[in-house]
């Protein structure tokens, strides 16, 4: 399952985008870094149960333990002090983030409800995609009786594009169901 995604990069991606943008060398061709899933964690600090629920289920979608990250500083506003757990994430890079990506894109994407694509206009600029997800429940992973709370996370993907239009392109030879804008 792991090697289909990246097989599908060097045999069919690469030669497309080296036709597409005239590359001289396949170490131009933009590639994949990593793969970081973030999820922002409001009711963490007064709800420990939360915390652990959420660091299980990334888990279990990403097959890697989340990192937990801690307030900078107090925003006594949102009653948070500081050290106190905000959210969690993870990164993931080389077979774990194919694996990942493979799995989002044949298997959690179809199973959003009125799923027409993801934005095209996500991209930051210099090739990265950034998209969210509003519930856990599209990862066939995840048993539905056993989640207490519908929450979301945000998907980053980082790759070597230098614009938007290669990262574009490359997301979409890879895959990437982006709806007609």
């Amino acid at each position: 399952m792991t090697e289909r995604l990246k097989n599908l990069y060097q045999e069919t991606t690469v030669p497309k985008l080296m036709e597409q943008f005239q590359y001289k060398n396949t170490y131009q061709v933009p590639k994949l870094v990593k793969v970081i899933i973030n999820r922002g964690l409001g009711d963490a600090s007064q709800n420990a149960k939360a915390l652990e629920a959420s660091l299980n289920e990334i888990a279990i979608v990403t097959g890697q333990k989340p990192v937990v990250t801690r307030a900078k500083k107090a925003i006594a506003g949102f009653k948070i002090r500081q050290g106190m757990p905000v959210g969690i994430m993870v990164t993931l890079r080389s077979d774990r983030m194919y694996a990942f990506l493979d799995r989002l894109i044949s298997l959690a994407l179809p199973r959003i409800r009125d799923f027409r694509g993801v934005s095209p206009k996500s991209f930051d600029g210099r090739g990265n995609y950034t998209l969210g997800l509003r519930e856990q429940l599209i990862f066939p992973e995840i048993d539905y009786d056993s989640i207490d709370q519908i929450r979301g996370m945000d998907v980053s993907i980082v790759t070597t594009a230098s614009t938007d239009e290669e990262g574009r392109a490359l997301l979409k030879e890879m895959g990437m169901p982006f709806r007609d804008s």
